[in-house]
């Protein structure tokens, strides 16, 4: 039985990675900086340490005995978090560092870091209809102030231990994920689930109307939660070692995700659009040539479908407790 430990187990990805980890059979060691009676998701049949994984100690501590590492750690959030704060998010550099360092004295036979779409270059991401963001997009460098850079340079620490030390690595970038089980309210949700919760208190408060940052003109890709674990697994396990996109080519403007979510509710909103707030670039999107010819596999779940999910989620959640906060402290 193989021992795996998932680093942001307590997060919405790492929960999810974890449940399915154990249907696996897997040994699954999960570790947290959050207290475990705020973890999104805790399973009997896994080992829980709630730690601070940028103390080297403690990389060395929960590497012991383990053969995959799944570094799915880093301070972050949507939008309004990441652009308001950058050195936290900068922080996180020293948990895959101490991790990979920990993995190298341990002999860990895998590692697998989580990066994120905020690498690409954002001159490539000026525009509404940009181009689909292919793996090399994200050099000359320009990613994300604060957290993109984290990411990059974390990349590229990655690499550098597969090539001097033979850590064999997988790199993955991650283009929107969202589903049930994460952050959909206290400033650190992403744009799927905080319009969910938005149109769901509408809904619930009689008050058809939202709040949207930005004019909701601004495009992305909104990949679910079970074509990013399946993504995950079939990475990891691939010969692959190069950064990888892992997102749907599913591209929507804000405003088309209202409109779809607005079904799913069964009620319009009137929009009051905040242009002072932060919105991120202006368009972006996942090419997944590379993932089709690696592994010959793409995330398949339509918008539609997965917001379905994940807003009569949120509506269930704010029915059980209508003043619960699902965010990461």
């Amino acid at each position: 039985m193989k021992r795996v430990l998932v680093a942001g187990a307590g997060g919405f990805i790492g929960g999810h990675l974890v449940s399915n980890l154990i249907k696996k059979k897997y040994k699954v060691i999960c570790a947290d900086i959050k207290p475990i009676k705020k973890w999104f998701q805790v399973f009997k049949k896994t080992k829980k340490y709630s730690l601070d994984l940028k103390n080297y100690s403690n990389c060395l501590k929960i590497t012991k005995n383990i053969d995959y590492v799944f570094n799915l750690a880093c301070n972050m959030g949507g939008m309004g978090f990441i652009e308001n704060n950058k050195a936290d998010c900068m922080t996180s550099v020293l948990i895959n560092t101490n991790l990979l360092r920990a993995s190298k004295k341990r002999n860990i036979k895998k590692y697998l870091f989580s990066s994120s779409a905020c690498v690409y270059n954002a001159d490539k991401q000026n525009h509404l209809n940009n181009p689909a963001l292919k793996e090399e997009d994200a050099y000359p460098a320009q990613p994300e102030d604060g957290y993109g850079w984290e990411k990059l340079f974390s990349e590229r620490m990655c690499r550098h231990f597969q090539e001097d030390y033979s850590l064999p690595v997988r790199i993955i970038r991650f283009h929107n994920v969202y589903g049930p089980y994460g952050t959909y309210d206290g400033g650190r949700e992403k744009a799927p689930a905080a319009i969910c919760r938005k149109i769901v208190e509408a809904k619930l408060n009689n008050k058809h109307i939202i709040e949207v940052w930005g004019d909701g003109k601004q495009t992305r890709s909104f990949m679910y939660i079970d074509d990013c674990i399946e993504g995950i697994l079939k990475i990891f396990f691939s010969k692959f070692s190069d950064p990888i996109n892992l997102g749907s080519s599913e591209k929507v403007s804000i405003n088309q995700m209202i409109k779809i979510i607005e079904k799913i509710a069964l009620i319009k909103v009137k929009k009051k659009y905040l242009l002072n707030k932060p919105k991120g670039v202006r368009g972006r999107s996942s090419d997944n040539k590379l993932i089709k010819k690696i592994i010959n596999w793409e995330p398949s779940i339509k918008l539609k479908v997965g917001l379905k999910k994940t807003f009569n989620w949120i509506y269930s959640e704010k029915l059980r407790n209508p003043n619960s906060k699902k965010f990461i402290n």
